[in-house]
Order: C-alpha cells, then structure tokens, then sequence
C-alpha cells in the first residue's frame, strides 16, 4: 500500500518524498478548486473515511496540452511512454494536442532521484507496492543514471 510506503522510506531515508498532483485532464476527476476542496474531498468522498495524505500534494496541475505544466515536459522527455496504445477517443481526456509521451490517465508515477532526474515512469494500474524494490535501490544507490540509459528526446 502507497502509505505504508512513504510512511516506511520516509522514516528510513530523510530525503525521501512523495508528491502528488492533481490534474482534472482525465475524467474530470479531481474537479476541486483549490488545495482546501482537494483535501476534502479526499477526506469525506474519495476514498473517504477520514484519509488525509501523509504526502505533501501540489496545486492543480495540467501534466498534458496546451497548458502543460514544464515539470511534466521535463519528466516525459526523459522517460518513454507507459504504454504504446493511446486512446484518444475515448471520452474522459480533457486536452489538446495529444502527443504519444503523454501521461495517459491519473495515478501514472515519475521516479526521481536526489539529483531532479526522472529515472523511470510506471503506468497508472502499477500498484504504488510494486515500485518498492526501485525505490530502494535508488535509495540505496544514490545513482545519478537513467534506468532507461536515454534522455530527452528518447
């Protein structure tokens, strides 16, 4: 589970971090204006029960289009796409132009490390559990190279 997670290498290695950032480009599903209606919304309707983050969580952010933010430029040109298959047609994308580097959907991952750089990018369904064994070897690394071996353009 992504808490037990962040909550585990957080305490174990003091620099590092989870951020997460909403975008309503996919399904219009992160429709809060700001920081106070995000939280809410995440406490009382989904998932609910109460959750509250123990990650620190941007502002709104579109990470595709016209008005991508230049982070997610940055992080896609140093990781390939997800997958090879992009539906744009299907109803629920909220952007224009499409581009094959593109985050495809909510919950699509960027590991970085300590340096700023982007060494590797998991699809949405990959469970937050299943970056574990990356993560830690990151961690433990501290490598400063690109688990692809590309970089921007790649």
């Amino acid at each position: 589970m992504a808490r037990s997670i962040v909550v585990r290498f957080s305490y174990t290695y003091k620099n590092f971090h989870v951020v997460g950032v909403p975008c309503n480009l996919f399904g219009k599903q992160e429709p809060g204006a700001n920081g106070t209606e995000i939280l809410n919304m995440l406490k009382h309707v989904r998932p609910g029960s109460g959750f509250v983050p123990n990650f620190t969580l941007t502002q709104k952010t579109d990470v595709n289009g016209e008005k991508e933010h230049a982070l997610y430029t940055y992080l896609k040109a140093y990781c390939p796409p997800v997958d090879d298959i992009f539906y744009t047609e299907k109803s629920g994308i909220y952007y224009k132009p499409y581009h094959n580097s593109d985050v495809r959907w909510n919950f699509e991952k960027f590991l970085i490390n300590k340096e700023g750089k982007a060494v590797m990018r998991y699809p949405t369904r990959l469970v937050p559990s299943a970056l574990e064994k990356d993560i830690q070897d990151l961690l433990e690394e501290g490598s400063q190279s690109n688990l692809y071996g590309g970089g921007p353009g790649r």
